[in-house]
């Protein structure tokens, strides 16, 4: 058994260098995940890049770990504000996760980690704090896999035609369920097709593609790997799928819940090795002692850390019975009515956290996960029996029902303050005050509908 290598289509930075050289690479995009999940950063002359960046590094304002979903400057936050003058930080560039682009001209990515100008972390950014608790597993031997299972809607519509029709009465790609269609699949399969082989292309293990049950709604799998990896390769997916589907005239959104249908998951699978690359879940007998352990970390934090699964308003409205995604914590074996399911045997077992949807943060989720589990591993943690028949139907706690439940629960938890810090709690307790005053303050379609005539 062994860990997974660097994937050999990812270039070093000799190699980079040389695709420069000659011309084949023109434009370096250096780029962070934000609070939101979003890759933000600049685009930088391939011959600037090499001439100053790699030797002298590069800055960003330090609002970008301040802002709302609409850039605005909000306040409540101690890493950045109008009084502390919005400075800068530093971008420094992890030169393990340099990657072409196909699908732009010419172009290659670094992703980085954020420090201060003093050098340092910021501790809020999404990719530190998933450092964090890699760096815990590591003390403690052991090294996280993980992949995610994202899904998403796909839309005949243009992003500006879709902008302009307030984001309603889009045509989906397909108008009736395709889940594991082959002709649903094929309807769509110029896009499906050029996201996976431009994926592949970047240094991602693609798996394939298969429908959904929503109008429209698709996934696209991809291997395990390192948690780090995957959550880096997950946020270049997400965006490279938006930059292609609006190449191809269309537009595709991964909110969780985007109508009254079915909404769009991040099934995020999760397993520990030791050092070399042994199994930890499994041995001759079965599931192991810190296997078990483990998962009732992740179930006994989850309430409190759900913030984390599911960070905005419109992921509260995924959670409904009957419809794949969870209401009740609890874990079954392959059981898809809860919250946590157990699957795989040998090297291949693995539990799948079914509660985040397709607005996930990774860096956030996978961190909630490890800080829960590796919490289990520590208190020695017993795992309450299995979860049979239907999850739904049974008494047992339930996933917070709105933002405001998940937010009072990670604020007021000493275990998630314990976990991550004071710093990162009151950062991303803050993001939830900002989400929930700028949703009180909208008026709705529901609304309008509702009260303008007959109220």
């Amino acid at each position: 058994m062994s860990l997974p290598p660097r994937n050999p289509r990812l270039v070093s930075l000799e190699r980079l260098r040389e695709l420069v050289d000659t011309g084949q690479v023109d434009t370096v995009v250096i780029a962070f995940t934000d609070m939101q999940g979003r890759l933000q950063g600049k685009r930088l002359h391939a011959s600037y890049f090499f001439d100053v960046v790699v030797e002298n590094g590069a800055e960003g304002c330090n609002y970008l770990l301040g802002v709302d979903v609409d850039m605005n400057t909000v306040d409540g936050y101690a890493l950045t504000s109008w009084d502390k003058g919005y400075g800068d930080m530093e971008f420094v560039l992890d030169y393990d996760t340099i990657r072409l682009l196909p699908h732009l001209p010419a172009t290659a990515m670094v992703q980085c980690d954020l420090v201060l100008t003093d050098h340092r972390p910021v501790e809020p950014s999404p990719r530190t704090v998933l450092k964090k608790q890699l760096s815990r597993a590591a003390d403690a031997g052991f090294v996280a896999l993980a992949g995610t299972e994202l899904e998403f809607i796909l839309f005949e519509d243009t992003y500006e035609q879709a902008w302009a029709a307030g984001y309603r009465d889009l045509t989906p790609s397909n108008q009736y369920n395709v889940d594991y269609s082959i002709v649903g699949t094929t309807r769509v399969e110029p896009v499906l097709r050029d996201i996976r082989n431009s994926m592949h292309a970047a240094g991602m293990n693609v798996e394939g593609a298969k429908g959904e049950c929503n109008l429209g709604q698709h996934e696209i799998g991809f291997l395990y790997d390192h948690a780090l990896v995957t959550a880096d390769n997950h946020s270049v997916y997400k965006t490279a799928a938006k930059e292609i589907a609006s190449a191809h005239g269309k537009a595709l959104t991964f909110m969780a819940k985007f109508n009254e249908r079915e909404g769009s998951s991040c099934h995020i699978h999760l397993s520990l090795r030791s050092m070399d690359g042994e199994c930890v879940f499994w041995d001759a007998g079965g599931r192991t002692a810190l296997y078990d352990q483990f998962v009732a970390g992740v179930l006994a934090t989850m309430q409190d850390l759900t913030l984390f699964y599911a960070p905005n308003v419109n992921s509260y409205k995924r959670f409904a019975a009957g419809s794949f995604a969870p209401t009740a914590v609890g874990w079954g074996l392959d059981n898809r009515t809860c919250a946590v399911r157990l699957v795989g045997h040998g090297a291949g077992a693995r539990m799948e956290n079914r509660l985040p949807g397709g607005d996930v943060n990774p860096y956030l989720a996978l961190a909630a996960m490890l800080a829960g589990g590796l919490h289990g591993i520590e208190q020695g943690l017993v795992l309450e029996p299995e979860t049979t028949g239907n999850a739904y139907l049974q008494d047992l706690p339930r996933v917070p029902r709105t933002l405001r439940d998940a937010r009072d629960a990670f604020s007021g938890s000493k275990v998630v303050r314990e976990l991550f810090g004071d710093e990162v709690v009151d950062h991303y307790t803050n993001m939830a005050d900002v989400e929930l005053s700028a949703f009180e303050a909208a008026v709705t379609d529901w609304e309008l509908r509702r009260g303008f005539e007959r109220m």
